[in-house]
């Protein structure tokens, strides 16, 4: 009786752990710590006066869209650019900080993060903050950024 119970039991848990979905690199919740992790190292780049290091986080195309104070701005290499005309130096750039307010799935391919960024500067240069909606897509070599709206 022992035996028949033992084995009805391991035969009911092998059943549930079969029907039992596995989180793997395609759920929501490792894509939203995949986005997050972008993001984190955006941040670190940032913070040492590391444009290019920073710009990684971006999709390496010309139809990356970038939209700020100054309207439209398409492709990786001109949204470079303005970054180093706007923040030429670490003192300009100072600390970089997100608070990140909302990371939602649009698609298993595509997310959406939208949330508070936040320059601390030394005191002659002043602190800068705003906000930001960026649109994720998932690639070959990770998730990437397709479409930027800062203010």
């Amino acid at each position: 009786m022992k035996n028949k119970l033992r084995l009805l039991l391991v035969s009911g848990l092998s059943f549930f752990m079969a029907c039992t979905p596995r989180l793997n690199a395609d759920t929501p919740v490792s894509a939203k710590a995949a986005v997050r992790q972008v993001l984190e190292e955006q941040a670190a780049c940032w913070s040492r006066g590391d444009l290019e290091c920073y710009m990684q986080g971006y999709w390496q195309s010309d139809s990356l869209l970038f939209i700020g104070s100054r309207g439209l701005t398409y492709g990786w290499q001109q949204t470079l650019e303005n970054y180093r005309r706007s923040y030429p130096d670490p003192a300009a750039m100072g600390t970089l900080r997100f608070d990140l307010k909302e990371v939602k799935e649009l698609s298993p391919e595509t997310m959406l993060v939208v949330g508070k960024w936040h320059l601390a500067r030394e005191a002659s240069k002043g602190d800068l903050e705003g906000h930001f909606s960026v649109i994720f897509r998932k690639f070959a070599d990770g998730w990437k950024i397709v479409a930027d709206h800062s203010s």
